[in-house]
């Protein structure tokens, strides 16, 4: 199974849980990593990684992406994450990726995928998510984790976003000046 693979290598980090969905289906929720960390000692260990999709939502059918879901600190770190994930996606896979200097909810396109584009400085991406869907915990009830990862994405499918549909590149030209907010003890 892809999520096995993506673990045995290191790119599953600071994960929530890893499990079935169904039949011949792993969901997973935590941080993906996107660069991993440089090799910190002679044993091979790795430092931490150096860019990450923070709050990953996947769902893997096989060996292919049926959905991804998480929150980047910028907009060019998603030709990072396209670039390491891409050959992984399934041809009908939704990507959704809240970002904190995304200018507006946008649906952008590159290479035949669209990946929905929502702004968010702060905020938690499953709670989003079942916002953005119009999802309550009723539509949850009774499952288990990896089972609502898989209902979300079953809502996801038929979910048509009325936002400004462009090319990535053209969004990654509109990107702002936001950062996120960071939040702890001074």
């Amino acid at each position: 199974m892809l999520l096995d693979t993506y673990e045995k290598a290191g790119l599953l980090f600071n994960a929530n849980f890893k499990e079935a969905a169904g039949a011949g289906m792993q969901a997973y929720r935590g941080d993906l990593v996107l660069v991993e960390g440089a090799i910190a000692d002679a044993e091979g260990r790795r430092k931490a990684p150096e860019a990450l999709l923070k709050g990953a939502v996947a769902l893997a059918e096989g060996d292919k992406l049926k959905m991804l879901a998480g929150s980047l600190d910028d907009l060019s770190e998603i030709e990072t994450l396209i670039g390491k994930y891409k050959g992984d996606f399934a041809a009908d896979g939704k990507f959704v990726f809240y970002v904190v200097n995304v200018a507006k909810p946008t649906v952008a396109s590159a290479d035949g995928v669209e990946y929905l584009l929502i702004p968010m400085v702060d905020g938690m991406v499953w709670n989003e998510l079942v916002d953005e869907l119009a999802m309550e915990k009723g539509d949850f009830k009774g499952q288990g984790a990896g089972e609502k990862v898989a209902t979300l994405y079953d809502t996801l499918k038929s979910y048509k976003p009325k936002y400004e549909a462009i090319s990535l590149a053209d969004a990654i030209a509109r990107k702002t000046d936001a950062k996120r907010a960071d939040r702890g003890p001074v």
